[in-house]
């Protein structure tokens, strides 16, 4: 499949170091030990960075024709 959109593979790269930094050990060690009241902030932090990747990459990998 070669996409119309030229830059088709610079937002692949840049979905990917997306992931890359949100999913990184430093960053999930920083939002583990955030201040919280009894629940940790690490599980919703996980769902919420997985689903901003799912919901890019979805949005990425749609046809051009149907944008």
């Amino acid at each position: 499949m070669t996409p119309l959109n030229p830059r088709y593979r610079e937002r692949l790269l840049a979905l990917v170091i997306l992931a890359l930094v949100l999913f990184c050990p430093p960053v999930l060690l920083i939002i583990d030990r955030l201040p919280s009241s009894n629940i940790g902030w690490l599980p919703g932090y996980l769902f919420g960075a997985w689903t901003v990747i799912i919901g890019l990459t979805a949005w990425l990998m749609e046809h051009p024709k149907r944008r």
